[in-house]
């Protein structure tokens, strides 16, 4: 059974960085593009960022330029590093495999605030 532990969210300033890491168990990590998506309260989830098994990358126009999405595939480990912060961010982030498939993980909440 493939679990996802998501971790490294938080409250920031507008402005701030903060570093999402997910742990991946139960799958052929490696196979797999990763992706990072979001939900905000009372909207759709979506994907923001996506990894493939090669290492190219792909990001929603809303983070273009301040996020970035990496792997380490030895540790089956996907990281969002997000800068630049800005309300609009604020929401549970979750990671899955692309296209999403399976359970999503518990996720972790950023909340963006001043």
């Amino acid at each position: 059974q493939v679990q996802r532990v998501e971790s490294g969210g938080g409250l920031v300033q507008p402005g701030g960085s903060l570093r999402l890491s997910c742990v991946v168990s139960g799958s052929a990590f490696s196979l797999n593009a990763m992706g990072w998506y979001r939900q905000a309260p009372g909207k759709e989830r979506e994907l923001v960022a996506t990894i493939t098994t090669g290492g190219n990358t792909n990001y929603a126009d809303s983070v273009k330029g301040r996020f970035i999405i990496s792997r380490d595939n030895l540790k089956n480990t996907v990281h969002l590093q997000m800068n630049s912060l800005k309300p609009d961010d604020t929401a549970v982030y979750y990671c899955n495999v692309v296209p999403a498939a399976g359970f999503w993980g518990q996720g972790t909440r950023v909340n963006v605030s001043s």
